[in-house]
């Protein structure tokens, strides 16, 4: 399957942003190449989980990893939409389909939501070169169009937690590729390429989403954790910040309120 430059390119053409935050993000792509090149992984679209070997940690706990999340679902409502933290999401998803719930967020600690799943943010802490993790939560019938990560100095990694079926109706597409999750099992891939995923069951799907910086020879390296600091600082990271605290306010909320439903009168 081949796709044009100008769909490949889409996040940037489409972005209605300042002239200075359309040229950091073109600064940032215009790094692919370099990147590409230095990876000591290899280039591709879908990576080999054995690749990684402590993808197998993470599978060995996955269901003590689903079992710390689906106390959040109860109260899904309260749940942030993703384009809720990381407004630059709006390009890809404007409705309250795809709900997450933040651990880390460029190297940012989600300290209360941390606390309230400790065991997987043990775990996501053990990933070298972690610097997000969320829970991604899609809802039935939800479709993520096609798109492309601005930034090739991370490798993604899913870890499926509530796959519903048939597996084929959820899948996602790496650039000519198409994968589906299952319980238990990890999936790592380069989000430059361009991919697109479909929920077109009537289940919703539960998995762990991680972003780690990809292994690169040195000096390469060192640039790729230079360029993850500046962004770290970004007036776009600092105010997903906000925004998630905002949430956490309202999930206490939820929660309150549904323990004070359950007090016997």
């Amino acid at each position: 399957m081949n796709h044009d430059n100008t769909l490949q390119n889409s996040e940037f053409v489409d972005r209605k942003d300042s002239l200075s935050k359309k040229l950091r993000y073109g600064a940032i792509h215009a790094l692919d190449w370099v990147y590409g090149r230095a990876s000591l992984v290899g280039d591709m679209p879908i990576h080999d989980n054995s690749t990684f070997p402590w993808a197998r940690d993470l599978e060995k706990e996955w269901t003590t990893i689903r079992d710390e999340v689906e106390p959040l679902l109860k109260h899904r409502d309260a749940l942030p939409s993703f384009h809720d933290i990381a407004e630059d999401a709006s390009t890809i998803s404007q409705d309250d389909m795809w709900k997450t719930f933040f651990l880390y967020g460029y190297g940012e600690k989600a300290e209360e939501n941390c606390k309230r799943c400790p065991r997987t943010t043990e775990l996501v802490e053990q990933i070298p070169g972690m610097t997000t993790a969320f829970f991604s939560i899609l809802s039935p019938g939800k479709h993520i169009p096609a798109h492309r990560g601005p930034y090739k100095g991370v490798l993604r990694y899913h870890l499926g937690l509530k796959v519903p079926e048939p597996a084929k109706k959820c899948r996602i597409r790496v650039d000519d590729q198409i994968a589906h999750w299952n319980e238990g099992e990890s999936l790592i891939f380069d989000d430059t390429y361009n991919h697109e995923v479909w929920n077109e069951t009537t289940g919703e799907r539960a998995i762990l989403f991680v972003d780690f910086k990809r292994p690169m020879s040195t000096p390469i390296s060192q640039i790729n954790d230079l360029v993850m600091e500046l962004l770290r600082r970004t007036s776009v990271v600092q105010e997903a910040r906000k925004n998630q605290a905002h949430w956490n306010e309202r999930l206490e909320q939820a929660e309150q309120g549904a323990e004070s439903e359950t007090v016997e009168p």
